[in-house]
């Protein structure tokens, strides 16, 4: 209990000590809320403007990618209004936007968390050992943090960069791992007649059994990736 508190008011003082990280983080949990808060009130005015041609779809998926990248929507719903908005036609564009996101949310949350991992292996060695531990073998932890139904896009960014896993791993298996729930939302979108339905799609009996399944693959692969990082 002493450990864990201490700890605890450590980070706390570290987020003291840098604001723009305490910034970055408050920005990751709140501003995905408000934007989607947003977008359910604005979404008629952007449906009329569906992008021409190769050129559009381009900025459009540039575009979508900052968005995502910079925390300004959930990925979730930012993938149910792509698929209601374009349909099939979006799905490539997605994928890529969330590569590109994926890159985005990294390096930001990177340059705002410079001293973080410094910090853990200072106040808490132990903790720092275990992250050592998993410097071989970060994939699988990587993949089972990304299909998480619970676990943000924007928190995970965050994440991985403070703890300096390597982008490249990031990707390789990041990528993989959001697919289902991202596939998921997608057809939600291209099967509703409306925007705010579609939403409400996300709550079908086989999708709440599918994030359910989701959510107890990612504990139970976080758990024993965890468990062998500490023998």
């Amino acid at each position: 209990m002493t450990k864990k508190g201490s700890f605890f008011n450590q980070f706390l003082q570290y987020l003291k000590n840098h604001p723009a990280a305490t910034i970055a983080w408050v920005w990751a949990v709140s501003l995905p809320f408000l934007g989607s808060l947003w977008l359910a009130g604005n979404y008629e005015g952007i449906l009329e403007k569906e992008p021409s041609g190769l050129p559009g779809f381009i900025m459009l998926g540039l575009l979508a990618s900052a968005i995502m990248g910079l925390a300004l929507l959930p990925t979730t719903l930012t993938a149910v209004f792509t698929g209601f908005w374009l349909g099939w036609d979006g799905l490539i564009w997605l994928l890529a936007a969330y590569s590109l996101a994926n890159i985005l949310g990294y390096a930001v949350g990177k340059y705002l968390n410079l001293n973080f991992l410094e910090f853990i292996s200072k106040k808490s060695p132990e903790f720092y050992q275990q992250l050592e531990n998993k410097k071989n073998n970060w994939g699988a932890l990587i993949f089972f943090i990304r299909i998480s139904p619970v676990i943000p896009f924007a928190i995970s960014n965050l994440l991985f960069a403070s703890l300096q896993v390597p982008l490249r791993k990031v990707l390789m298996y990041g990528i993989p791992g959001m697919l289902p729930r991202t596939i998921m939302a997608f057809l939600a979108g291209i099967v509703a007649s409306d925007f705010l339905e579609a939403r409400k799609n996300l709550q079908e009996p086989w999708q709440i059994i599918l994030l359910v399944l989701l959510l107890v693959i990612s504990i139970w692969g976080i758990w024993i990736n965890w468990k062998k990082s500490k023998s």
